[in-house]
């Protein structure tokens, strides 16, 4: 046993092989043990594959597949008896057109629904034929669907800025429409009033064919012209007008009612997007002169002295941002890996210039390797932390996300496109050749957990603060430095062990196959008491040689558990990744060292200032009021800092996480049931046993039934059930 653990630490700290004992993980093709339940993804409901919707409403531009068919069984099918037929028919759907997604296929929603019918056999089983029009018929939610793949974040994104430009132009085109109406209404008057508008010939055009029987042109234009006023607009007013008209009706930065004429705003590259800018940077000056030139004149506000001087002068220096933002928004959707140094730089230029500019940086692999190699990290220092860049700015608006995470921050995404000034998303895909056969979803959702690539977002318009600008919601526990999740496996003897798992970023790593050679896999046989999950030895850095070996539970393609320790390199660089985390923390307002401190000395002030009055108040009269007063504020000190109450004995379910995997509810449908957002509560505890509440907990995806106490002391095999519970309580 000794040669055994001197090996082990050999290889931690120098990441060597001496002697057996220890194998390579290159062939073994594990991944982390957390991922054991996700093992095939087309059978799960989760955020994907997405449907990108047509014509969205208040910003709601893309939807999870799993979210789509839950809104239509609400309401083609609400829970019952009658309808049960229909709704498992529609699930069965749902699955078959999640695994043609897996399996490569594209296409709206409706078309891939047609697709999946047919595989399912929908022409030939009339009740499945009836179940699928039925709800085809209330499918009110139609687009383009797709999976998290390399091309999700680059799609969904330009789904999003084409809805917010869509939104734009219907803005504008009702401004265009309507001061053009106002701006020909007043030549037209003028035309009226003038001498060529009094003709005979003039006035049976403005009548129309279909009466110019009735009238007499001629007479009528004798004695228009007699009593007509002989005021007429100065020639300055009219040229002006029509200049204006000529403007908004030539205009090419929106489109026209058939969607030709106007410029293209997508753009691969800063550089391109930044020369566009520039070249149509008079014609926007243009437009948004016509524009307030328009205004002037339809309100009957334009003074020639004083407006004549100032428009002469109008120029892009005039331009504020409420006129920027008129215009459409420039989308620069770049990858980080084909970019150079000086790309960053014009990237950083093209964001913190304030132009209308929204920014698409797409990670794709985040682990390279530093310069100065040594086996260090960059940890995707110009992707990952180009965001922490931007934020410093000050005034451009932020996302930081995994692709995995897109669809739970389409909120935030719109907030984006809708901000008045420049905004950058900076998104890894978890789409590379390094991370084997795991999907993209599963790589990108690690780099998150593990706090690699931890997802944050600044909105400057939210506050004068950064409470209200700067916000880490979405990044799973937060308040720690690394998640943790229940885990139950069965040991070599058949009996069930449970235990909590931290998912660190050495976990993030195990996805790549580059650093297979800082993992070492230790048989059973050899395992020992000094190996320690590698989450408990990231918190302490020891001196000298250590005694612990940090090691990461893996499962292989069979579903056995293997032990792999871990070399120093990672040890350390998990530590620096902690760290970088915790600025994130102390920005988000979690575990913020100035407010603990200011906490700390307003606690040190107060005892102090009691610990003086306490004899004072020893020496008042035993029943004076008083006294009993002044002691209350003790008490409640006493109170806020008494350890906190233990974990309830009720069986609870944290709800508003459930991801509605049926599982606790085909268990027993009468103790759990879904509510009207399908997610599961306890409807009736006394509807099952401990054991079935105890196997709820443990077969849970996202580990959020508590078991609570046993209600029924003599139920069988009570004392191992309540073994079981522990993890969940």
């Amino acid at each position: 046993m000794h040669a055994d653990h001197q090996a082990q630490i050999a290889f931690h700290l120098t990441g060597k092989r001496p002697g057996e004992g220890l194998d390579p993980i290159e062939a073994l093709k594990l991944r982390p043990a957390l991922f054991a339940r996700y093992c095939d993804l087309s059978r799960l409901r989760y955020d994907f594959p997405v449907v990108l919707v047509q014509d969205a409403q208040d910003g709601v531009f893309a939807q999870s597949l799993t979210t789509v068919v839950d809104r239509l069984l609400d309401e083609a099918a609400p829970a019952g008896t009658e309808n049960e037929r229909l709704r498992k028919h529609v699930l069965r759907l749902e699955r078959e057109i999640r695994a043609l997604v897996a399996a490569g296929s594209s296409g709206t929603l409706s078309q891939l629904w047609n697709a999946a019918a047919k595989r399912m056999g929908a022409g030939t089983d009339e009740l499945l034929e009836d179940s699928v029009g039925r709800a085809a018929a209330a499918l009110k939610a139609d687009g383009e669907v797709i999976g998290c793949d390399a091309e999700l974040p680059a799609r969904l994104v330009t789904h999003a800025w084409r809805q917010a430009q869509d939104d734009k132009a219907r803005i504008f085109r009702a401004i265009a429409s309507r001061l053009t109406l106002k701006l020909s209404d007043i030549l037209r008057a003028d035309f009226v009033r003038s001498q060529a508008g009094q003709t005979a010939a003039s006035l049976k055009s403005a009548v129309g064919a279909a009466h110019s029987g009735v009238f007499d042109f001629d007479v009528m234009s004798r004695l228009l012209g007699k009593n007509a006023p002989q005021v007429s607009l100065p020639e300055s007013q009219r040229r002006r007008i029509n200049w204006a008209l000529s403007v908004l009706k030539s205009q090419k930065f929106f489109a026209g009612v058939d969607g030709t004429g106007a410029y293209a705003f997508v753009f691969n590259g800063c550089a391109g997007a930044l020369e566009a800018f520039r070249e149509r940077l008079p014609k926007m000056v243009e437009l948004a002169k016509a524009i307030a030139i328009a205004e002037l004149e339809i309100e009957g506000h334009y003074v020639e002295p004083r407006h004549d001087i100032f428009f002469e002068e109008f120029g892009e220096n005039t331009l504020q941002p409420d006129d920027l933002a008129l215009f459409p928004d420039y989308l620069v959707c770049v990858r980080a890996g084909d970019m150079q140094a000086a790309e960053y730089a014009e990237l950083m230029a093209l964001l913190s210039a304030g132009l209308p500019v929204k920014i698409l940086v797409q990670s794709d692999d985040i682990l390279q390797e530093s310069l100065i190699g040594d086996g260090r990290f960059a940890c995707g220092i110009r992707s990952a932390r180009l965001a922490s860049m931007a934020t410093g700015l000050n005034d451009v608006y932020v996302l930081q996300s995994s692709a995995s995470h897109l669809v739970q921050f389409a909120e935030r995404i719109h907030k984006g496109f809708v901000y008045p000034g420049a905004a950058l998303f900076s998104v890894f895909s978890g789409a590379n050749r390094h991370t084997s056969d795991l999907p993209a979803y599963l790589v990108a959702a690690a780099a998150m957990e593990s706090r690699a690539f931890p997802a944050f977002s600044y909105d400057p318009s939210a506050g004068a603060d950064w409470a209200s600008r700067f916000s880490l919601e979405g990044n799973p526990q937060p308040e720690r430095d690394w998640p943790v999740h229940g885990f139950a496996y069965e040991d070599g003897e058949h009996q069930r062990v449970a235990a909590d798992l931290g998912f660190t970023f050495v976990d993030f790593v195990a996805c790549d196959r580059r650093y297979a050679g800082y993992f070492a896999r230790v048989p059973q046989a050899r395992w020992n008491g000094n190996m320690l999950p590698v989450a408990d030895c990231i918190g302490h850095q020891p001196l000298g040689v250590p005694e612990e070996i940090p090691f990461s539970l893996m499962t292989d393609r069979d579903d056995r558990l293997h032990r792999v320790i871990v070399n120093d390199r990672l040890v350390l660089e998990a530590r620096r990744t902690a760290r970088m985390w915790n600025s994130l923390q102390e920005l988000g307002g979690i575990h913020n060292s100035h407010a603990e401190r200011l906490l700390a000395r307003e606690k040190q002030a107060w005892q102090a200032q009691h610990a003086v009055e306490a004899p004072r108040e020893s020496q008042q009269p035993p029943a004076a009021t008083p006294a009993t007063t002044a002691a209350a504020p003790a008490t409640a000190a006493v109170s806020a800092d008494a350890e906190p109450a233990p974990p309830s004995d009720e069986a609870f379910i944290e709800t508003p996480r459930c991801t509605t995997c049926d599982e606790c509810t085909h268990l027993n449908n009468r103790m759990f049931a879904y509510n009207d957002n399908k997610q599961a509560y306890i409807a009736d505890v006394n509807a099952g046993s401990y054991r079935q509440l105890v196997e709820a907990a443990e077969s849970c995806q996202v580990s959020i039934i508590h078991p609570g106490k046993p209600r029924n002391p003599n139920e069988p095999g009570l004392a191992d059930l309540v073994k079981r519970a522990e993890p969940f309580l």
